[in-house]
């Protein structure tokens, strides 16, 4: 008789109890369905479908050209292979700033044309009315704080953000207006790992960590850069755990040179 485990659903309800059990929460990204259905079932907490996919899918530079379609064909194909991680996937730049119909609209589309569980939004007060709308109608929203991709041009830099005293307590702000609004958790990037540990100390909803410290209930990591997919991009947070890189392109040298020397493929490899 075979018995049917049954895969129980990570929810932003059980996120919150990790955080208060002091269990520590992973996240990945993933982009498409193959990747995704190892990444589930790996036992990882929460996917997301990062804006990323613009910098590692698509090889533009920044996060910024990455439309709502795009990211809604990325989507779908990861909500196809989730049984267990909650599935978050990014608003894309555009699509909420400044407008919150136009904001409530695009989190509808990505719910109900993707599947997901919910949305990422970058920004603090700013964006307060979009969340208080997307909220309003249903849809569970995690904030992001520090870096912000979506506003490098604005920056100028890809560098540590909230180091002075005025952009580190206008953090701290934000990710209270966050937890007020009801956002069920916080991406706090490159950011002080001090400040990191007091915004995650001051506030009951989980914070997930990218070069942001050890403090945080969470971590995430880009798939493509902990996996050494990516040559080059190494900052100090980021901790490869393989070498992809290398391991493919020696698989495709070897396909390269049996097709060049008739070895592939042999008579077993035929009919």
């Amino acid at each position: 008789m075979s018995v049917n485990k049954e895969i129980k659903r990570v929810t932003t309800n059980s996120l919150q109890e990790m955080k208060k059990r002091g269990e520590k929460i992973a996240m990945l990204t993933a982009y498409d369905y193959s990747m995704a259905t190892i990444v589930d079932e790996a036992g990882m907490d929460i996917i997301l479908v990062g804006d990323s996919a613009s910098n590692v899918m698509a090889g533009h530079e920044t996060t910024l050209p990455i439309t709502l379609d795009q990211m809604i064909y990325h989507a779908s194909s990861v909500v196809r292979a989730a049984r267990r991680a909650l599935v978050v996937v990014d608003l894309p730049f555009g699509s909420y700033q400044g407008n919150s119909k136009e904001a409530l609209n695009s989190a509808i589309r990505i719910m109900k044309e993707a599947g997901a569980h919910s949305v990422k939004m970058e920004g603090g007060v700013e964006i307060a009315e979009s969340i208080t709308r997307i909220l309003a109608a249903g849809i569970p929203v995690m904030g992001h704080l520090g870096l912000t991709p979506q506003s490098i041009y604005k920056f100028g830099t890809y560098t540590v953000r909230a180091k002075e005293e005025a952009e580190a307590q206008k953090l701290r702000e934000d990710a209270l207006k966050l937890e007020e609004l009801g956002c069920f958790g916080i991406v706090l990037e490159k950011i002080p790992a001090q400040l990191a540990r007091e915004v995650t100390e001051s506030i009951h909803i989980p914070t997930i960590g990218i070069g942001a410290g050890k403090y945080c209930d969470g971590q995430v990591l880009v798939i493509h850069d902990m996996l050494g997919i990516n040559k080059g991009f190494k900052p100090r947070f980021l901790r490869q755990y393989a070498d992809l890189n290398n391991v493919m392109n020696s698989a495709f040298k070897a396909y390269i040179d049996d097709v060049k020397a008739k070895n592939f493929p042999n008579d077993k490899e035929q009919y």
